[in-house]
């Protein structure tokens, strides 16, 4: 989740100005860039001499998330406070257009900075494990990118001192029976991708909406709760399922023809919201509703206060939906993994949308089904990975979105096109990280999920 930027604090005087902030992310072709998210889980070396427990995860303080962030301030990484609490770093010179961030139980996220080609995309991974990998040690700490925390239990996870994350602390169980799991065991991948103008976010939208159900199979990586196989191989797709069916999942208004940016600003003012920040701290407004607010409706968290553009942007960041927009598209359907795989993940949708003749070739292919089948797909996935039903083949569909890809990669004559090489190895039948993961826990690990730790970490 994002850190806490610059608010825009003018009044909200009309519904086209919502309209207006999303409309905003149109930009043309010559200006479309790649943007990576990755999360990550922090665990404690094995060998420490100071009493904590090996694997376990580590606590914002002593010895933990905060004190990392410490060391990586400095020049190029200006401190995020939230109050008195370092809570992210924002860079600047060398680091400029990245940031750092925390994930509630101290998941460490890299935003990447906009970038032109999927070789800079791959760098910059490489760059910021590079960074964090001695000052962790330091402190006695490694991480591994995982979809879901494969060993410790709920209560065992740490809090970090976020303000928003307190908010949603309460607000979560009222809403679903997985939102805390949510928050604190599960670590994605996600890949910020740009649009033209509304016609081409709206079929961006229905393409990616349509296929994250795939992109969960390909890249299922979290096979494991508690230090066992569970029966699922995407963990972090089935919190999903039930986390705030309010504001996530695939609704399927965003799959219509008639998809705009003003559909999603209705769909959004009619999410519950979470909170509102004024004057550097966040107001508790969970479950009141911004379409109330902006009627003038009494709801007495809002008593006083006025909504704001700011206001509005913030509640963006709120809504979870398996592609979120904002001023660029959101794809949200993998679990973070092997530098390599993730580095696919962002080739899988390059390719898919960035060459028009590919994005409509991949549109036709979507609409061969009809939307109810891609909602079954989503279902079925998290314990069914590529073996899921789908009408020909769950395989033989990631063989001719893969197929795709390639080509739209190859269009940008960039030289990307190896960068799918993972996910056509899945897709002719090769296992997924999970199903990978699985085969050494039932054979040389001997049914203990602890060497992950050290076979997985970056």
């Amino acid at each position: 989740m994002s850190n806490p930027g610059t608010s825009n604090s003018a009044t909200i005087e009309n519904r086209a100005q919502l309209v207006e902030v999303l409309e905003r992310g149109s930009k043309p072709r010559s200006e479309w860039k790649i943007g990576t998210e990755h999360e990550k889980f922090g665990f404690v070396l094995p060998g420490q001499d100071d009493g904590r427990t090996p694997l376990s995860a580590p606590p914002y303080e002593p010895k933990g998330i905060g004190a990392l962030l410490g060391k990586l301030e400095g020049p190029d990484w200006a401190p995020i406070h939230d109050g008195e609490a370092l809570i992210g770093l924002a860079g600047q010179n060398s680091q400029k257009g990245r940031s750092i961030s925390l994930e509630p139980a101290g998941q460490f996220e890299l935003s990447g900075a906009p970038v032109v080609s999927l070789q800079e995309t791959q760098s910059e991974m490489q760059e910021h494990f590079d960074l964090i990998r001695g000052p962790a040690a330091e402190l006695g700490l490694g991480f591994v990118p995982f979809g879901f925390q494969p060993l410790w239990a709920r209560d065992e996870m740490p809090w970090m001192p976020k303000s928003r994350y307190a908010i949603m602390r309460s607000y979560m169980p009222k809403v679903g029976t997985l939102g805390l799991d949510m928050m604190t065991r599960t670590c994605t991948v996600q890949v910020n991708l740009d649009f033209g103008d509304e016609a081409d976010m709206a079929r961006k939208m229905r393409v990616s909406l349509a296929l994250q159900p795939l992109a969960t199979a390909l890249f299922a990586n979290s096979p494991f709760v508690e230090g066992k196989a569970n029966g699922f191989l995407s963990n972090r797709a089935r919190i999903w399922t039930d986390t705030d069916n309010q504001r996530s999942g695939q609704p399927s208004l965003f799959f219509a023809e008639d998809f705009s940016f003003e559909k999603y600003v209705d769909w959004a003012l009619d999410v519950p919201m979470y909170f509102v920040a004024r004057d550097g701290k966040n107001i508790d407004a969970s479950g009141c509703s911004f379409r109330r607010w902006l009627e003038g409706s009494a709801q007495p968290a809002l008593d006083g206060l006025t909504p704001t553009i700011g206001d509005f942007e913030d509640h963006l960041t709120t809504v979870f939906p398996d592609v979120r927009l904002k001023q660029f598209l959101e794809m949200r359907g993998a679990d973070a993994g092997r530098p390599e795989m993730m580095v696919a993940q962002s080739a899988l949708w390059v390719g898919l949308f960035y060459d028009a003749a590919t994005l409509e070739a991949a549109e036709k292919l979507v609409l061969e089904q009809p939307w109810e089948v891609y909602q079954q797909l989503r279902a079925d996935v998290p314990a069914k990975g590529m073996q899921a039903d789908f009408p020909g083949g769950l395989k033989a569909l990631a063989k001719r979105v893969v197929a795709l890809a390639e080509q739209g990669l190859r269009a940008r004559v960039r030289n990307e096109a190896q960068f799918l090489d993972p996910l056509h190895l899945i897709a002719d039948g090769g296992p997924n990280q999970a199903e990978y993961w699985l085969a050494l826990y039932e054979g040389a690990w001997g049914g203990n999920v602890k060497p992950l730790f050290r076979e997985a970490s970056i």
